[in-house]
């Protein structure tokens, strides 16, 4: 019980997201193997996040009437299978099926982990495990691609699957080890999460995810290929690249947490707004390594920011629910994600990796737009404040 039990949800929610976006960094390794083009390799992506999308609110729901704890660690098995038949995998069929088995993991671990830290820590402790649980989504987020690149460079994209299932396979004894019996003391109903998109807030939580999910996701995909075909940068500078990415990742998710909770939609905004102007600029300034990995750090300080925005807003727009307001999280977030991957591989394989970015550039200042347009709508009412 404890701090000790929140670590291990946070570690959980970490492995599921480093492996969801590990294809990222391998994409045109893996497709080599299966001698396929870049833009199917990007069904690795769509397949978790439509999955993830579907099992959020599905599982959840069927599992109300379990111990917590149990299901977290059948997830947890879950996840190092998966990873473990990715790694095996000989056809890319079954790769597509491991992939389908992350996809689950996700939505029913993250639905259910999210919303722990109030059962694991005292009262006045709940909002720093909560940070603490949904700091692994940047983490995750931000360390993924470019580990997985590093390894895949040094032994090959099956040893990076293999590491990640062993991770899955210690975190599941953590799981069982540190987190006590949790029944389930508040069933999440699908009548719930209907009657909550009635709410405008939450709506409108859910277009800003779409669109800065969509813009991110179906470009960050295929951010491998544009060095490789745009920069003409070599495996080892890529893998540096996006290790600078990912440290300024980390630095953008904790300037985001501390900024967030006073100001929601300065910072969301802001972080599109950076993500608008990176993927604009990446096809003119990409083409030289400077201005590529300039653009990168400051993508990745835009991103890192992104998780924790889009789960306040949720939580602001359904303070009363968390688990319910969770599963709308995940389920948007992931469904915007397989879109974003499956538009950007069909864009990528028809054009070009920069007519992707310009594409993504484009999305990323409609949210801004959207933003704004909100803020002017505030200002005129009665509760015109940040």
């Amino acid at each position: 019980m404890g701090w000790p039990a929140v670590v291990s949800v946070m570690l959980g929610i970490f492995a599921i997201v480093t492996t969801e976006i590990l294809p990222i960094g391998l994409l045109t390794s893996i497709g080599s193997s299966f001698t396929i083009s870049d833009g199917r390799a990007g069904l690795m992506m769509t397949m978790p996040g439509l999955l993830a999308a579907i099992a959020a609110p599905l599982v959840t729901t069927a599992t109300a009437r379990f111990d917590r704890r149990l299901m977290l660690c059948v997830f947890m098995l879950l996840l190092a299978l998966a990873n473990f038949l990715a790694a095996a995998a000989p056809d890319y069929w079954l790769m597509l099926a491991s992939r389908i088995m992350v996809g689950i993991t996700i939505g029913g671990f993250w639905s259910i982990g999210a919303g722990l830290a109030e059962r694991l820590v005292p009262p006045a402790s709940v909002g720093r495990a909560t940070a603490v649980i949904f700091s692994a989504v940047p983490l995750g987020s931000v360390l993924g691609v470019p580990a997985g690149t590093l390894i895949g460079d040094l032994a090959g994209w099956r040893t990076a699957f293999i590491l990640m299932g062993a991770l899955a396979v210690g975190v599941l004894i953590m799981l069982l080890v540190l987190v006590p019996p949790l029944p389930p003391v508040q069933a999440t109903r699908l009548g719930v999460l209907g009657g909550m998109l009635r709410s405008v807030n939450i709506r409108f939580a859910l277009l800003l995810t779409f669109l800065v999910v969509l813009a991110h996701f179906g470009t960050y995909t295929y951010v491998t290929p544009f060095l490789e075909q745009v920069t003409h940068a070599s495996a080892g500078l890529i893998t540096a690249f996006l290790l600078l990415y990912g440290a300024a990742g980390i630095l953008g998710n904790f300037l985001g947490g501390a900024w967030v909770a006073r100001y929601p939609r300065t910072v969301f905004g802001l972080a599109a707004g950076l993500i608008a102007t990176v993927t604009l600029l990446l096809p003119a300034l990409g083409r030289w390594e400077t201005g590529a990995v300039t653009l990168l750090i400051v993508w990745g300080i835009a991103y890192g920011a992104v998780p924790v925005a889009s789960q306040t807003w949720f939580a602001k727009a359904a303070p009363h629910a968390p688990e319910a307001a969770s599963v709308l999280f995940t389920a948007s977030f992931q469904a915007t994600f397989s879109i974003a991957a499956l538009v950007g591989g069909i864009v990528l394989d028809r054009t070009s990796p920069s007519t992707v970015m310009l594409l993504g550039g484009c999305t990323a200042v409609l949210m801004v737009l959207a933003i704004g347009a909100r803020c002017a709508q505030r200002l005129t009412g009665p509760d015109g404040k940040e």
